[in-house]
């Protein structure tokens, strides 16, 4: 199973705190760029959603997707990972349908791209979870018969990587099949250095390790499915079946205050496997009622197995294995139609979810203070919803209201957990009015009240071995956040504002703390935090001809206390990219950033002051076949070190992720058409729990 990642991030216009869980001796953290780039194609403020037009544009023929969003305002793109500014969940649709794996992305081509809006407030109609909402729509250009589009992408940093995605479908009529599949073998490098510092037993006491690890995975992916569309009903399924197979390793040493390092080795085998099957009907009646359903069921199989052995010493191995078994039944059926001389929607959202993991440790002198153990946890929910939204000449307005409820049943061993077992009733509004203007200025408010659930992987209770003296896991007892946001957008001309205020009540943050034990452990894992943060983005953009220069500047502050400390220190951030678009399919691009110290949550991230990644790209045979050649990190200043100070154990964390490198990219399309599946997730965010 791949290993669970909850980035803290942060570049221009980032607020997003995020956690890294990494397979090495220590839970790594690293600060993920999210960042606000200003290149904006005719692109326009509509209430709380930024709407960019394509077509006509510098970015029309940038390559594909993935290369467009990079360009655009409040999103950022980094390793085919799409962020948005300050929002941890989002959400992407193109053409109507959810977005389940970043291949989609790739293989779509930048020419056949047509509208990108970006939803920052997205109303009740949307999971309570939902930060943001990504809509991409495409050219319709329907092309009868066979269509293919395959896409080759060799990658070196300091492994090479290589993957191939093939699509192939067929249209006759109203009917369309398709078949795709993706083969993806990577193998990345991250090294570091890791230094405890605390007081045990009176004395200062210091405990250090190193680590080199390797992640070489292969990751296949097989969809098959069905479309069907005429007049005003349509319907469609699919399959996806998805293995992965990894065996990462980890080489390095362990120290205690000043006696001889030991060396140490960490293997991990990973064997893992799911199914989902996703199928929707849309119909619209009376010209004007809208009925939409969506029904989702996905089964996932993980099994791990992780041996930590000491070559040179007595110290015994430690082995130890755990099999997570997770499913997922989803629905969600809404009504949108005319209302007051507005847009109305109601509709329903359910789902149920088991998760259970059998953790075995299988070393008796360990297993004292990390016991084997046998957690399920299964929830239900079910939601209400509705919203409105009408235009008033000059002014706009949003208003929803989201009803849900959850009953949730936690056990360990068998035995139920009342402190952590729970049923919850959650109102949940939101509220936008925004104003235009003229064409050139538009200013919106908004505010959303939001309950969080804290990830599955997080809620677990069991514990992990990482060395002599170091201990991970999860923490049943994790509240559900409460959040309260208030955000505010404006444009002027070429000029972009943007701020956002958010209030969590029970957010999670990692904490590093002595655990009670016969010896020296120490224990990571996240504890419920009250934190306000404030960011506040300003961005510049205009073409100038064939040039599109963007300048942002940024600035992220927080205010959180947790065992009588402060992590305050804001973090100021800039980013500098540019888009050329040249004759004969030409296109370059050069993009700077960098930022300064500071503190996200409880982790203070190193300054990173110069970093630049580069591409170029040309189009051949009547943009059928393009070629790219891009280049991260060209100098290697891209700081990923951190440091974090609680409950009196200080974390010196140096580290260096293997970002420089190069990609080539190769992708022949014949017959390229958009995709015409128009289902929705029916529980995106239960989705990305599991």
């Amino acid at each position: 199973m791949k290993r669970t990642i909850l980035f803290f991030g942060l570049s221009l216009l980032a607020s997003t705190v995020m956690l890294a869980e990494e397979l090495a001796d220590s839970l790594i953290q690293e600060l993920h760029e999210v960042v606000v780039t200003a290149n904006q194609p005719a692109t326009r403020l509509v209430g709380t959603t930024l709407v960019s037009t394509i077509p006509g544009s510098n970015l029309s023929e940038l390559g594909n997707a993935l290369d467009v969003l990079a360009q655009l305002p409040m999103i950022k793109v980094l390793d085919n990972a799409v962020s948005v500014i300050g929002k941890s969940n989002i959400e992407i649709y193109i053409d109507g349908r959810p977005m389940r794996d970043e291949t989609e992305l790739q293989r779509l081509l930048s020419s056949n791209l047509k509208k990108v809006e970006l939803l920052m407030a997205p109303g009740a109609a949307y999971e309570s979870t939902t930060g943001a909402v990504l809509k991409i729509t495409t050219k319709r250009n329907f092309v009868q018969g066979l269509s293919m589009t395959d896409r080759l992408q060799l990658q070196r940093r300091r492994k090479w990587s290589v993957m191939d995605y093939l699509d192939i479908s067929y249209r006759s009529g109203s009917w369309e099949v398709f078949l795709n599949g993706t083969v993806n073998r990577d193998n990345s490098v991250i090294k570091g250095r890791t230094i405890n510092s605390l007081v045990f037993e009176g004395s200062p006491t210091t405990l250090g390790s190193s680590q080199y690890n390797e992640y070489p995975t292969l990751t296949g992916a097989v969809k098959a499915g069905f479309n069907y569309t005429k007049d005003s009903q349509s319907f469609g399924a699919y399959y996806r079946f998805n293995p992965e197979r990894g065996d990462f390793s980890n080489t390095g040493t362990e120290w205690y205050d000043g006696n001889p390092a030991l060396n140490r080795v960490i293997d991990r085998r990973i064997r893992s496997h799911s199914h989902l099957a996703s199928l929707y009907y849309e119909n619209t009646f009376a010209d004007k009622y809208v009925l939409h359903f969506d029904g989702d069921f996905k089964r996932s199989v993980a099994d791990n197995d992780v041996a930590t052995t000491y070559p040179e010493s007595v110290s015994q191995d430690v082995k130890s294995s755990d099999k997570r078994n997770s499913t997922l039944l989803a629905a969600k059926l809404y009504l949108n139609f005319p209302l007051w001389n507005g847009d109305f929607t109601v509709g329903t959202q359910d789902s149920h979810t088991h998760t259970k993991l059998d953790y075995r440790m299988l070393n008796t002198q360990v297993e004292q203070y990390i016991p084997s153990s046998v957690t399920d946890a299964k929830q239900i929910s079910a939601a209400l919803f509705a919203s409105w939204s009408r235009i008033f000449g000059k002014f706009s307005l949003t208003a929803g209201a989201r009803y849900e409820y959850v009953d949730y049943d936690f056990r360990t061993d068998g035995k139920r957990d009342d402190d952590v077992s729970r049923r919850d009733h959650m109102l949940t509004p939101d509220v936008s009015l925004g104003y235009s203007f003229g064409d050139d200025a538009q200013i919106s408010l908004s505010y959303k009240m939001a309950t969080v659930k804290p990830p599955y992987s997080q809620l677990t209770g069991s514990l992990s071995y990482v060395g002599l003296h170091e201990i991970e896991g999860g923490n049943p007892a994790l509240r559900d956040e409460r959040m309260h946001n208030v955000q505010l957008f404006g444009m002027w001309k070429d000029f972009m504002i943007q701020a956002d205020y958010r209030r969590s009540i029970d957010s999670y943050a990692y904490v590093k703390q002595l655990y009670p034990a016969d010896n020296l452990q120490l224990l990571m894992h996240p504890v419920n935090i009250d934190v306000s943060a404030l960011s506040l983005y300003l961005v510049w953009s205009k073409a100038v001809r064939r040039w599109t220069p963007n300048v942002t500047l940024g600035m992220y502050g927080q205010r959180l206390a947790l065992g009588g400390m402060r992590y305050d220190k804001p973090i100021f951030s800039y980013y500098f990219d540019n888009t050329f678009a040249l004759p004969h399919g030409w296109t370059i691009t050069a993009n700077i950033s960098g930022q300064t110290k500071g503190d996200m949550h409880t982790n203070r991230f190193g300054a990173t002051w110069f970093t630049m990644d580069a591409s170029v790209g040309k189009s051949f045979f009547d943009k059928t076949f393009q070629v790219k050649l891009s280049a991260t990190d060209i100098f290697n200043t891209a700081s990923n070190d951190w440091t974090m100070n609680t409950f009196g154990v200080t974390v010196d964390k140096r580290q260096s992720y293997d970002r420089r490198g190069i990609m080539l990219a190769l992708t022949y399309s014949f017959q390229p058409r958009k995709s015409r599946y128009k289902g929705n997730a029916a529980s995106q965010s239960e989705l990305n729990r599991l």
